[in-house]
């Protein structure tokens, strides 16, 4: 059995930097702080599907 995999997106530019495996229990999509190389800076990177 595969694991899915979904992709941390900045919600400043868009770019797709981060890869997760899916967590099939968790409700509510992911929202973490993380560096984004493309903006050169610390911002709000969500779950995408």
């Amino acid at each position: 059995m595969a694991h899915t995999k979904v992709a941390l997106a900045c919600s400043v530019c868009g770019s797709r930097n981060y890869i997760i495996t899916a967590n099939p229990n968790r409700q509510v999509r992911l929202e973490v702080k993380k560096f984004c190389r493309y903006c050169g800076k610390h911002t709000l990177h969500r779950e995408t599907k």
